[in-house]
């Protein structure tokens, strides 16, 4: 299974273990920097790490730290494999811009459908350079 979707911001392509959030997160306070663990006790997630997997996130909650949050994620090596978004989050995206411009290895990010997230349920997923999301075999 195959799904086309929009690169929101170019980065390596990646793969991993998928791991579909059910409810947005706030990545300020809602994920540690340090482990990429969810921190948010109030999380259906919480205590699963991002950090090497594919994240399907249906929606982030607005905090203008989230750009921070996710940049030191990617400088401490504890960054999802690649984001896959519902809609896109400008102020998340920042932080990988600015991580891309600081000249660190960078997860890609895209855009993808809602309604495709469940295919990747309990699979390892791969985004591709082109922005192809797919189960890995």
């Amino acid at each position: 299974m195959s799904a086309a979707a929009e690169i929101l911001v170019p980065g390596k392509a990646g793969e991993g273990e998928a791991l579909v959030l059910t409810a947005p997160i706030s990545f300020w306070g809602g994920v540690d920097p340090k482990t990429g663990r969810i921190a948010d006790v109030r999380h259906p997630q919480h205590g699963e790490v991002i950090a090497g997997r594919v994240l399907f996130l249906p929606g982030t909650i607005g905090s203008s730290s989230a750009s921070a949050v996710l940049m030191e994620l990617v400088h401490n090596g504890r960054a999802p494999a690649a984001l896959v978004l519902h809609e896109p989050d400008a102020i998340l995206l920042l932080g990988l811009i600015v991580a891309r411009e600081m000249g660190w290895e960078t997860p890609m990010a895209v855009r993808l459908e809602r309604g495709e997230f469940d295919t990747y349920r309990e699979t390892t997923a791969k985004v591709a350079a082109d922005g192809a999301v797919t189960v890995a075999v």
